[in-house]
């Protein structure tokens, strides 16, 4: 109510003004008939000049609310007259305190959590790392505890996987900070990311079979990009036929990883870079996390290199275009 009247201040005098004048003028002109456009003129000239004065008051205002806010500085007025002004300009500035406070409060929890998962995925890979040396350094087995060990040993291949997704997945929030744009053979890189899953390969009885050459040099960032390729192709031997091969080829600046298994179905190729999605036989087999493609998708798109996912008549293929990254 108050910063009503403190707006409509002038209104409420110009009022007053014409209350107190009006008798008098009428008085003083005796017969108004005969006056009337000199009373009509005295009216419309005060109430232009009340105009005059309002506008004066408030232009800042209007010309600041017309106007498309670019920055945070743009939501702000310069030095505000009126009433209506300042109380807009007070409010904005404690919306901007409220908003600070909060983002601030957010972004201290991101960090924390990005350092307790962090230290959590660090704490996990040690003991795993020690299960897998015992299993590999204990000798005298039996055929049903040889078996066994195997066995142990496949799931802590799994939980390493999934931990350095996870990681992966945390360090992925400061990802355009860390990226180092060099030129690499792409044969090369390829190569480390087949060795790397040899033992998933020999497991599942699946041959790799490349097509690449020395001479073939891309411009990205070789650790995120080993990071995509390993998931992919870690990938493409999951889903794979048992005894089946899976071609990795580089052609017209675009390289094809290709496999043959069960085709992905239409609904689920738009989806299946989604957070968290693993599509009807990721729910089956409950093998898939629903991470590792969506890293994929945004690591590629940080990196500025397009790709496509097709599946059809059981063939697989996930292409991605070097084409923009030969100078970079």
């Amino acid at each position: 109510m108050k910063l009503f009247f403190r707006d409509h201040l002038s209104i409420i005098i110009l009022y007053g003004i014409s209350f107190l004048l009006l008798p008098w003028i009428i008085h003083a002109l005796d017969d108004l008939s005969s006056n009337y456009n000199y009373f009509i003129f005295l009216v419309s000239f005060l109430f232009i000049i009340w105009l005059l004065g309002r506008y004066y008051r408030r232009r800042k205002l209007y010309t600041h609310l017309q106007k498309d806010a670019q920055t945070q500085d743009d939501l702000y007025l310069f030095e505000p007259r009126s009433p209506i002004e300042q109380a807009y300009s007070s409010k904005l500035s404690q919306m901007k305190y409220l908003l600070l406070t909060q983002q601030q409060r957010l972004e201290e929890q991101a960090q924390e959590k990005q350092l307790v998962l962090s230290h959590f995925v660090h704490q996990m890979k040690t003991p795993l790392s020690v299960i897998q040396l015992v299993i590999q350094t204990t000798s005298n087995k039996t055929s049903g505890e040889l078996q066994q060990w195997q066995t142990i040993s496949k799931e802590c291949d799994k939980l390493t996987f999934t931990l350095n997704q996870l990681l992966t997945y945390e360090r992925t929030s400061n990802l355009v900070a860390d990226l180092k744009i060099e030129p690499i053979v792409l044969k090369r890189l390829v190569q480390e990311v087949v060795n790397d899953l040899k033992d998933y390969f020999i497991a599942r009885e699946i041959f790799p079979k490349m097509t690449l050459t020395e001479d073939q040099i891309i411009y990205s960032d070789r650790k995120w990009l080993k990071i995509v390729l390993y998931q992919i192709v870690n990938n493409a031997i999951k889903y794979s036929e048992i005894a089946g091969t899976i071609h990795i080829q580089y052609d017209s600046s675009t390289l094809q990883i290709i496999n043959h298994g069960e085709t992905i179905p239409d609904s689920e190729i738009s989806r299946v870079f989604d957070l968290f999605y693993t599509g009807i036989k990721g729910r089956t087999s409950g093998e898939a996390t629903g991470i590792g493609l969506y890293l994929a998708k945004k690591i590629l798109t940080t990196l500025e290199h397009p790709f496509t996912l097709q599946s059809f008549d059981h063939v697989t293929t996930f292409s991605i275009n070097f084409s923009n990254s030969r100078k970079k």
